[in-house]
């Protein structure tokens, strides 16, 4: 099968798959869920390891090669190594990753490593406890920190995502950068987005990747920009000059990086998605329960990725939040 039907309108060819397996999470980051009252979907509603990589094998004929899971928190999905291994068995997906938040990753690193998995993304904003637990509204610092060590030492390749949310987290930047340069690990700070549960994110509390350099270079000297680097990945990559490990800027909000975007997005109850931000969905659980057949599917996946737009508008007063919060989207 043609291995670039998945071109949109302005060019950019999709080949990654970003996966939710759940809409449920195990801590309560502020900004992402509410501490109560969540209306989680119903487990019915969620689709099965067999729905979800039937899915990836049809996307996977349309040029697909790559897989993130993720959620919500996945590591919280039942026997999440099983929907693994099943992926892994599709012909042409070359990569499967995982983001999470680290809480269970201790027990669970070698079965997904064993199962295919061959790069974790691990979500931490804070070395400090106090910090930790004002963020997550959770005291599961010290999981987190073994859960990464345990798949470092699994020979698991790790990066750490760290939301940078202004007026909160400039003490922390630091400390992450050396955490990372001691255990060569690249740190990836994200901007904070528009994709909160209650409504709070406000421009003003952005803390962009310019004003998190300069922090840095105060600490650590100028950091040089990595050349050549695949336009399509979301992080702009930076080394230190000393030639100790590098950083990672995903600038969603002050440099977006749209127009290189090759993503699309299944969420936890089988709506797929263009971008993050989209406002429609594709319902595709509607064809996957009733027995529609392949070329009905792979034809939902094309007219998705036709209808891509040049990019979110953030950045200018048409910007609408999704109706969705990260959690229910999958990150």
């Amino acid at each position: 099968m043609d291995q670039a039907n998945l071109i949109d309108t302005f060019g950019r060819v999709h080949d990654n798959l970003r996966i939710s397996v759940t809409d449920r999470c195990n801590i309560r980051c502020f900004y992402c869920m509410p501490e109560e009252g969540i209306q989680f979907q119903p487990r019915a509603e969620i689709l099965s390891f067999e729905e979800i990589t039937r899915f990836a094998r049809v996307a996977a004929g349309l040029g697909v090669t790559k897989l993130r899971i993720t959620g919500g928190e996945p590591l919280v999905r039942k026997d999440l190594p099983r929907l693994v291994e099943m992926l892994a068995g599709i012909p042409g997906i070359r990569d499967i990753a995982l983001t999470t938040n680290g809480v269970l990753l201790k027990d669970l690193a070698r079965p997904l490593r064993d199962a295919g998995i061959g790069r974790l993304n691990v979500h931490l904003d804070t070395l400090n406890r106090e910090r930790f637990l004002q963020i997550t509204r959770r005291d599961d610092l010290g999981r987190v920190l073994e859960g990464i060590d345990t798949a470092l030492a699994l020979g698991l390749p790790l990066k750490l995502n760290a939301v940078a949310v202004k007026g909160l987290v400039e003490d922390d930047l630091v400390p992450l950068a050396e955490f990372g340069r001691e255990r060569g690990v690249e740190v990836r700070y994200i901007e904070f987005m528009p994709l909160d549960a209650q409504g709070i994110w406000d421009r003003n509390g952005v803390l962009t990747a310019d004003e998190i350099l300069a922090i840095l270079a105060e600490k650590f000297g100028p950091l040089v920009e990595i050349p050549d680097r695949d336009v399509r990945a979301p992080a702009t990559e930076y080394a230190f000059s000393d030639g100790v490990g590098r950083i990672g800027f995903i600038a969603s909000i002050s440099k977006p990086f749209c127009q290189n975007c090759n993503r699309i997005r299944l969420t936890a109850d089988g709506h797929l998605r263009y971008c993050l931000f989209a406002i429609e969905e594709t319902d595709v659980k509607a064809l996957l329960r009733h027995d529609s057949p392949d070329s009905e599917i792979a034809a939902a996946i094309r007219s998705t990725v036709t209808a891509k737009w040049a990019g979110h508008t953030i950045n200018s007063s048409k910007f609408v939040a999704p109706p969705r919060p990260m959690y229910a989207i999958g990150g």
